[in-house]
């Protein structure tokens, strides 16, 4: 399975990828690629122009700047060198994003039949795919054996006996709890990785059915774990080849990190950790392969989302204002991703000669969802200058767990937003 995904990694990692490799890319190619000066607020002036222009686009709408998907792959190859990365689709499947990673070199890591399937429509080969669902329905088992995804995770005697009947050349990576808990937002091991007891029999069961069990895989949960964590799961990762030599079983090859990476100095402390780790455990081992599964490092600061203000009132010096997004739509994150959402206004009709209302007053604001919800609350107490229906309310960091899990709650289909491709070190515009 990793053998090409190796070659591509090692390539991109050797030098700098080019702007045709971007360009070039399925899911990129054919649509039009903004350049964005390398000046502060490039982002908010590319979104600035789109509505002037189009002042009759729809909204919201984000926008991808592939230059930040590049830049991130580039620290990722600098700092983790030996984890090939495996893109977790869930956070994102958003098709331009898909097809640069794919291009970069990334492989994928697929939890269902349907991201399987995007990801192998923008022509990555299978053995770029790991199926890394420890609870998968048979109906989607199947289609991984007819299409040549032939890894999987498990975590359970039932998974052992289901992928027997439909997939049985497929190799396995059996999936442990951390021992550590990393106090992450979201806290996977709630609901997948044998426990350590459990593990044995796990193996035993794997044996007895002929399955070929060829590594161990983990995830400390993910968005602002402590990454000491990572340090114990890669211990007992190493405790399960140990114990699979024991019970002689072939030799195990494959370790998955998982995902709970995080750009910026948390990646720094978290790489430090993982190759400390890495060395101490397995620096001896020969042949192993080491996978990650990142999925909110590449995504979540490359799309910025654009809202529109639809409505508003003012109490005394309070402001409400209401948006065309929402808890219902990308905001969803604020509920199922404990995320801490920042925006900025755009096109404010108070001070039109200074369209970021720097020097503006500002009122504490409440901003509202579209939706008939009031549950449907985006800030509270959040300080925004004077805005009018139809400015604009620009929000960073928009790409991890937003649009994918948007909903059409209440007819607002705020589950399809529209994306602009920029790419922020190029010097004009480009039409692939």
């Amino acid at each position: 399975m990793p053998t090409l995904v190796a070659k591509a990694f090692q390539t991109m990692g050797a030098e700098t990828p080019s702007l045709k490799t971007i360009l070039n890319a399925p899911g990129v190619k054919g649509n039009q690629v903004i350049a964005l000066s390398s000046k502060e607020g490039s982002i908010h002036d590319f979104i600035q122009s789109l509505i002037l222009e189009k002042p009759e686009m729809d909204s919201p709408f984000l926008v991808l700047d592939l230059g930040v998907v590049v830049d991130l792959m580039n620290t990722w190859a600098t700092k983790l060198p030996t984890v090939q990365p495996f893109y977790a689709v869930k956070c994102n499947p958003n098709t331009s994003l898909l097809g640069s990673l794919s291009a970069l070199g990334s492989g994928f890591d697929c939890a269902s039949r349907a991201e399987i399937e995007s990801v192998l429509s923008l022509g990555v080969s299978p053995d770029r795919i790991i199926y890394a669902n420890p609870c998968k329905s048979e109906s989607h088992i199947k289609y991984a054996a007819s299409v040549g995804v032939n890894v999987t995770t498990f975590d359970s005697r039932d998974e052992i006996q289901k992928i027997k009947k439909w997939h049985p050349t497929c190799e396995l990576l059996i999936r442990i709890k951390p021992p550590q808990d990393s106090g992450a937002r979201v806290v996977l091991g709630l609901k997948y990785g044998a426990l350590q007891e459990e593990i044995p029999d796990l193996l035993e069961a794997a044996q007895e059915a002929g399955l070929k069990v060829t590594g161990v895989s983990f995830h400390i949960g993910s968005g602002g774990g402590d990454s000491r964590a990572y340090h114990g799961a890669i211990a007992a990762a190493k405790a399960v080849f140990e114990l699979a030599s024991q019970l002689g079983m072939p030799k195990m090859k494959i370790v998955d990190i998982g995902g709970g990476f995080t750009s910026g100095t948390q990646f720094d402390v978290a790489a430090s950790y993982v190759n400390e780790a890495l060395e101490e455990c397995f620096g001896n081992e020969e042949g192993i392969v080491v996978i990650g599964e990142p999925g909110r490092y590449f995504a979540e600061s490359a799309f910025t989302l654009a809202t529109k203000v639809i409505g508003k009132r003012v109490r005394g010096e309070a402001r409400e204002y209401w948006i065309d997004d929402g808890l219902y739509g990308s905001m969803n994150c604020i509920l199922y991703d404990s995320q801490d959402v920042t925006c900025g206004p755009l096109a404010c009709s108070s001070k039109p000669e200074d369209p970021r209302c720097r020097d503006a007053k500002t009122y504490a604001s409440t901003v509202f969802g579209p939706t008939c919800d009031s549950f449907d609350t985006v800030l509270r107490d959040y300080l925004l200058p004077e805005l009018q229906v139809n400015d604009c309310l620009v929000f960073p960091n928009m790409g991890a767990y937003t649009t994918a899990s948007g909903s059409n709650f209440n007819g607002f289909n705020t589950s399809a937003i529209s994306t602009y491709l920029a790419y922020s070190s190029l010097c004009c515009n480009l039409i692939v």
